[in-house]
């Protein structure tokens, strides 16, 4: 087990260097400059899409402009949001969610153009559905010779889209609860001595809640990406909203500090040091680093899974889907991370703490919310977090089996979604920095074959746009 968590512990290390971040906020800034900055340009006609205006049920695909997006948010609002920017704080400092809000503005950008190509050229599978996501604009667009690339994120991302961090962050919040988790685990028994295979008490519990998991996921999934489609339209707008007012709250709560909070954010963005947790002298590139990868695991734009669920909507008008896609960045970092993050740093909680080790980054968040509001806070937030968790798990089962189908077509890549099913328990007691580790390597390597197609495509976009905005009278 040593040599396993070593092994993730160096790939993350080589996977996540300096350029790779530099890649994804150069990419971003590329395509926000050559759109002629679309996504400030175009909020409104967005939101008019959004709403139904024009959708038409002759149109290709499987689900509406409104569940894409729905089905798309319910994986990136979650965990990112929540354990992510505790993360986020405690490596880089205040200073790096300066930097996940720049990586949230211009991945609006990104995940315009690479949604809208995941429409733009979509392949029929062998029950003659229209799919979409960077492996077929991989292949599609660029043609045959691009296919390696197009192998490449499908594999990463059969790995990638597992729910390890969901579920193993889930389980050690109940776990962590006392009274929760003291009554969850009253439903199936007292456990005493040693577990199976070695097992703690607490390890046995956490692995329950991954069975539980397990058993709400697989009843969602096994109905397709139109049954996931279905409870992401009705969870996602809910889970948001609850969540949303109950983080502003607390910020309205400490609303004198809040000057000050942005103020530290800003400074340490630019500061040679960040002193958090006792240590000193965090150089420039990890508090970038830090935010711009915790914005990647947070938004997912230029990794390449929300163009697999955007791929699906039905539309015959791929600018459509793009300017859908553009919402979820923003949606997302700049506004539920922000709020979490000045929750987060208005409880002092972090003051000492480094979340580098197996420490539950959802705990502290949940920490914060007790402070403020009280117990009522903490249930709340747990609440929020099974929500979260579960809607990231079932859209995150599309995703894996998504690629595995790409790779071994139908028939075979549907056996995938057991496997699927059988990791939520082995995550649940894995260790966080270990399941931390193999997810932001598999982004990592996502993103490579995603950017570089939506680079190389980006002409086409551009091409489609105008055309777009000229017949629209934008």
């Amino acid at each position: 087990m040593v040599a396993f968590d070593n092994f993730w512990s160096l790939a993350v290390d080589l996977a996540w260097g300096p350029w790779l971040w530099i890649l994804l906020i150069s990419a971003g800034f590329f395509f926000t400059v050559s759109s002629r900055f679309l996504p400030f340009r175009a909020m409104r006609h967005a939101f008019q899409i959004l709403s139904g205006k024009f959708d038409k049920k002759t149109d290709p695909g499987e689900i509406s402009h409104f569940q894409a997006l729905s089905s798309a948010l319910s994986a990136t609002l979650g965990m990112g949001n929540i354990a992510g920017v505790a993360v986020a704080i405690s490596v880089g400092g205040p200073g790096s969610i300066f930097w996940m809000w720049v990586a949230g503005l211009v991945g609006m950008s990104t995940k315009f153009y690479t949604c809208t190509l995941a429409t733009m050229f979509r392949k029929k599978d062998e029950a003659g559905i229209d799919q979409g996501g960077p492996m077929y604009y991989l292949e599609v667009g660029l043609g045959k010779r691009f296919k390696p690339l197009a192998i490449m994120f499908a594999v990463c991302g059969m790995i990638g889209c597992l729910s390890l961090f969901q579920v193993n962050q889930l389980s050690e919040l109940i776990e962590t609860d006392y009274q929760l988790g003291k009554a969850l685990l009253g439903l199936f028994g007292s456990v005493q001595g040693p577990g199976p295979a070695g097992l703690t008490d607490f390890e046995v519990g956490k692995l329950l809640i991954g069975l539980v998991c397990m058993i709400l996921v697989g009843v969602v999934i096994l109905g397709g990406i139109k049954r996931v489609g279905k409870v992401a339209a009705k969870v996602v707008p809910a889970m948001s909203v609850i969540y949303f007012v109950s983080a502003l709250i607390i910020v309205l709560s400490n609303f004198a500090d809040v000057p000050g909070l942005l103020l530290s954010i800003i400074t340490n963005a630019f500061g040679s040091q960040a002193v958090v947790g006792g240590a000193a002298g965090l150089a420039i590139t990890r508090v970038i680093g830090t935010g711009v990868k915790r914005a990647a695991f947070s938004n997912e734009a230029g990794v390449g899974t929300a163009p697999m669920a955007h791929g699906a909507a039905k539309t015959k008008e791929p600018i459509r889907e793009g300017l859908i896609a553009m919402l979820g960045p923003f949606l997302d970092t700049n506004i539920v991370c922000t709020l979490t993050a000045l929750v987060i740093l208005s409880s002092g909680l972090l003051s000492g703490v480094a979340l580098e080790g197996d420490a539950a980054a959802v705990v502290l968040t949940a920490d914060a919310f007790t402070q403020a509001m009280g117990m009522i806070g903490r249930y709340m937030l747990t609440l929020i977090i099974v929500l979260f968790s579960v809607s990231t798990m079932i859209s995150y089962s599309y995703y894996s089996l998504k690629c595995s189908k790409y790779l071994f077509g139908n028939k075979i890549g549907s056996f995938y979604v057991y496997i699927y099913l059988i990791s939520l328990p082995v995550a649940a007691v894995l260790s966080a920095t270990t399941v931390i580790n193999i997810i932001d390597t598999c982004f990592a390597l996502m993103a490579i074959p995603t950017l570089t197609g939506a680079l190389l495509l980006s002409g086409r976009v551009n091409s489609a746009l105008k055309d777009y905005f000229k017949r629209m009278g934008l």
